[in-house]
């Protein structure tokens, strides 16, 4: 099992460095950040761009993978995305894993005066988002013309440092989305099920064997081993607390090893965030027991 962390980029600079420089030195596998223009509680707060913010990282961690907790076509094109993701899989020597969901209601779907889309076609819009991206990624030139993207012999030179293209990471609940999942990621990311009523923890596991379930099928219907893809699960903001001690996060980590999942990645603790409340020393006692040992 893989650990990571996910860190706001909404800090002053100086201590975004020292703190991923810390967990980069505390053995933690991977750093990821949300990828909006704003978001929730810290709308009116200090709140920096996704992508620059990881290559700063990248310029001043040597080891540990960079991740984008998630883009999505909310506000992005997938040219200009898939030219920084390459721009930024060679300023961090091959370390970026680019996320990728399909976007939500918030701030981000409404700032650019573009209609809020429903679920139907968020799904039907991140579908050719993401066959647009993996075409470019894996291209030196191409083309594409389609109901969302038009693109018009992009050159995508000198290609990604990661081979045959730097990895793919989908945020899929619904069964179009995990079949988009098994044909093109590389890795799977899930919370469970964000709009259900029941998050208690029991319920969020059948949701989640529900989608592992569904996400299999699909991949045996491509001829695609299921074990190929990397299974990530972030820690939502539900009543469960595995952050509360080493012991709860270790049984935490524990059942969803038994699910499958290969990493799991948490909120970094924040003083004065009113639902990240735990000790951010609780990541050093983590490190300690769970990825020193």
């Amino acid at each position: 099992m893989r650990l990571g962390v996910l860190l706001l980029p909404t800090d002053p600079w100086p201590r975004s460095v020292a703190r991923a420089r810390h967990l980069e030195a505390l053995g933690y596998a991977h750093l990821w950040t949300y990828d909006h223009l704003s978001w929730r509680r810290y709308r009116d707060e200090p709140w920096h761009a996704a992508i620059p913010w990881l290559t700063g990282l990248a310029g001043v961690t040597s080891r540990v993978r960079l991740g984008t907790m998630v883009t999505s076509p909310t506000f992005r094109h997938p040219v200009l995305l898939a030219k920084e993701a390459l721009t930024l899989d060679h300023v961090s020597d091959g370390r970026l894993t680019l996320g990728v969901g399909a976007g939500g209601t918030g701030f981000d779907a409404t700032v650019l005066g573009d209609p809020v889309l429903s679920p139907r076609q968020r799904a039907d819009r991140l579908t050719e988002f993401v066959d647009v991206l993996d075409g470019l990624l894996r291209s030196q030139v191409y083309s594409h013309r389609g109901e969302h993207y038009t693109v018009d012999d992009a050159r995508m030179v000198p290609g990604c440092v990661q081979r045959p293209r730097l990895p793919i990471a989908l945020a899929a609940a619904g069964p179009r989305t995990l079949a988009l999942t098994a044909r093109h990621a590389d890795a799977w990311i899930t919370f469970g099920e964000p709009d259900a009523a029941d998050q208690s923890p029991a319920a969020i596991e059948a949701a989640v064997r529900r989608q592992a379930a569904i996400l299999d099928d699909r991949c045996a219907a491509l001829g695609r081993d299921p074990a190929a893809l990397d299974r990530i699960y972030l820690v939502g903001n539900t009543a469960e607390r595995p952050l509360a001690s080493v012991a709860a996060f270790e049984d935490f980590v524990g059942r969803y090893e038994a699910l499958g999942f290969t990493d799991v990645v948490f909120h970094d603790p924040r003083p004065g965030d009113p639902v990240w409340t735990e000790d951010p020393e609780i990541a050093d006692a983590i490190a300690e027991r769970l990825i020193k040992r």
